[in-house]
């Protein structure tokens, strides 16, 4: 799994998330890789109109009806949306919402992603066999220092740590920016990566998704 978090970066604001997202899935194809991408949480519905996958970058553990500005995992389905990220480190939630948005998520057979800082988090929502254990450490996000160079052992131990998951995998991400951390990450144990500005800032967005791409076959 690849996947690429928009976040609110004014680069695939307007019509260029629709650019964005044919590229990525154009190398998606060519390299027979699942790529994933979040984009800012107002283009989800434009978003999901185009090829490929699409998630959500929060959802909320708030219902249909009269839930004013929350985003609902229901209505996300019913808009072609296959998932979501949770609790990343830009918008932590409390561990019960977590649980409940992992078991919802799954009721509705879209795919979770539950967002962690270290190995001991990496274990206990393992537990909640979410689809995927996203492992960042808050220091090195944004930073250009990838963890898969600069904590290398936290991925080794987070994916030992998941193991009390039935089936749930291990991505990496924080301060990825090149095909080689991307290569070094695998190399470690994790099943994929989650990115943001490594590929979104780039100034050649096909190049640089080609070659993380490229790098996890």
């Amino acid at each position: 799994m690849f996947v690429i978090n928009c976040k609110n970066y004014q680069e695939v604001t307007g019509e260029e998330i629709t650019k964005f997202l044919r590229i990525a899935h154009k190398i998606a194809k060519k390299y027979k890789v699942k790529i994933a991408v979040a984009p800012p949480q107002h283009l989800l519905g434009v978003a999901a109109k185009n090829p490929g996958m699409i998630l959500a970058q929060h959802v909320d553990i708030h219902c249909v009806g009269s839930t004013t500005g929350f985003v609902i995992p229901e209505l996300l389905k019913k808009s072609k949306v296959a998932g979501s990220l949770i609790n990343h480190s830009e918008h932590r939630i409390p561990g019960s919402e977590i649980k409940k948005l992992v078991i919802r998520l799954r009721k509705l057979k879209m795919i979770s992603i539950v967002c962690v800082k270290d190995t001991a988090e990496a274990k206990k929502y393992a537990r909640l066999d979410p689809d995927y254990i996203a492992i960042e450490p808050p220091e090195l996000i944004g930073s250009g220092k990838a963890v898969s160079r600069h904590r290398p052992d936290l991925i080794t131990k987070a994916a030992t740590a998941i193991k009390a998951g039935k089936g749930t995998r291990l991505l990496c991400g924080a301060g990825i920016t090149s095909g080689e951390d991307v290569a070094v990450a695998l190399r470690l144990g994790s099943k994929g990566v989650l990115v943001a500005s490594g590929i979104v800032k780039s100034k050649n967005w096909e190049k640089t998704i080609a070659e993380f791409a490229s790098s996890m076959v």
